[in-house]
């Protein structure tokens, strides 16, 4: 089976963990905050924190803009669900915008017309996450316009996108954001394992953000209330959580990042190859804008039902049952049981139920070697054609 995704681990890795397994420290040693440099170093970023995983870094975010009962998130239906279940576990609603089929990314068209409608309402949102599907930034520029406008604070949902770029600048610089959120689970382009970053200029939000990462503890006296009782005294300042990454992590994590650039190269170089082979056949191949370089997390395709005559479940089925591992992003989050009991249908957005009825990632990885990609391709062109 040709996997749509798969890390790739060198024997550095492997030596880069093992050094800290013979180390002193397992868990909250020098290999974090070194990892965090690193990470905002890469990307451009003032300050970078990191977490157990990319939903905790979404969850977090929301917390440190104080989002709570009674406020409103917006983020895209194409996404994972994290992306919204973190403004449900602030206790706050949750809404959609519809997304571009092109991108797969939030339509600015629909953005702007439910922002304006919103307003004649009373119900704006106050924070929006923007997820940056499969790696291709969302129009960051058009986004921050309007959040300055209707005055709503923008996470930048880039789970699939380090190493991307928007506008020559990397994802996660934040000049358009507040916060990015970053993921390194085993199918990302850098993988920790299981493990998150968020990347932001603002150091009063990197404060709340790593003060709420380990229980809402300090250590630091000039944080502290009253005096301090003395070398072993921490305070709990506030209810935070256990959402620390591991030492092995790290190392793991900075260990990968001297490839980033590597990665994402390679990741474009098979999109191109995918492009030149895939022209010619019934289906819809990913959008590539002028001021976009994609991370190419994943290379999804979209099926053309006037000129298949097997429909999309047997397309899918067909190349999974010849070895082709193929996925499917996303279910619309609407669509879910859990936000249908919140009152969300089908039909709600259209654009995002139509992407999902066509779309089909098709292997997308580093170490897709070029005869595994032909093969990849000769499968496809003779399931639907």
């Amino acid at each position: 089976m040709i996997p749509y995704g798969r890390q790739s681990i060198s024997e550095d890795d492997i030596q880069s963990v093992v050094d800290v397994l013979r180390s002193d420290f397992l868990t909250q040693g020098p290999m974090v905050p070194k990892f965090e440099e690193a990470v905002a170093r890469a990307v451009g970023a003032k300050r970078a924190i990191a977490v157990t995983n990319a939903t905790a870094a979404l969850h977090l975010a929301c917390l440190a803009l104080e989002l709570g009962p009674g406020d409103l998130l917006w983020t895209s239906p194409n996404s994972f669900v994290a992306s919204a279940n973190c403004g449900r576990y602030c206790g706050a609603d949750v809404d959609f915008v519809d997304i571009d089929q092109a991108t797969g990314n939030i339509s600015i068209v629909a953005l702007s017309q439910k922002l304006a409608d919103a307003k004649r309402r009373g119900r704006l949102p106050k924070v929006l996450i923007p997820v940056h599907f499969a790696g291709h930034s969302c129009d960051m520029q058009s986004i921050k316009r309007l959040a300055n406008e209707y005055h709503f604070k923008i996470v930048e949902d880039a789970s699939h996108a380090i190493g991307g770029r928007y506008r020559n600048s990397m994802v996660g610089n934040c000049s358009y954001s507040d916060l990015t959120v970053f993921s390194f689970h085993p199918v990302k382009i850098v993988t920790t394992g299981e493990g998150g970053m968020i990347t932001t200029n603002d150091s009063e939000l990197a404060g709340k953000i790593a003060l709420l990462r380990s229980h809402g503890i300090t250590r630091d006296e000039k944080r502290m209330r009253g005096s301090n009782h003395g070398p072993w005294y921490y305070q709990q300042l506030a209810l935070g959580f256990n959402y620390r990454l591991t030492e092995l992590q790290a190392a793991l994590g900075l260990s990968q990042l001297k490839r980033l650039d590597e990665f994402v190269a390679r990741r474009n170089w098979l999109a191109d190859r995918y492009d030149r082979a895939l022209s010619y056949l019934p289906v819809g191949l990913p959008k590539r804008e002028h001021d976009v370089y994609s991370a190419f997390h994943l290379y999804v395709i979209r099926l053309d039902p006037t000129k298949i005559k097997k429909d999309h479940l047997q397309v899918f089925c067909e190349l999974r049952n010849a070895g082709i591992g193929v996925n499917l992003h996303y279910i619309p989050i609407h669509t879910q049981p859990y936000y249908k009991d919140l009152g969300f249908k089908e039909g709600d957005f259209p654009e995002a139920e139509m992407y999902y009825s066509k779309a089909i990632s098709i292997p997308m990885y580093y170490g897709l070697e070029d005869e595994h990609q032909d093969q990849v391709v000769d499968i496809l062109t003779r399931v639907i054609q």
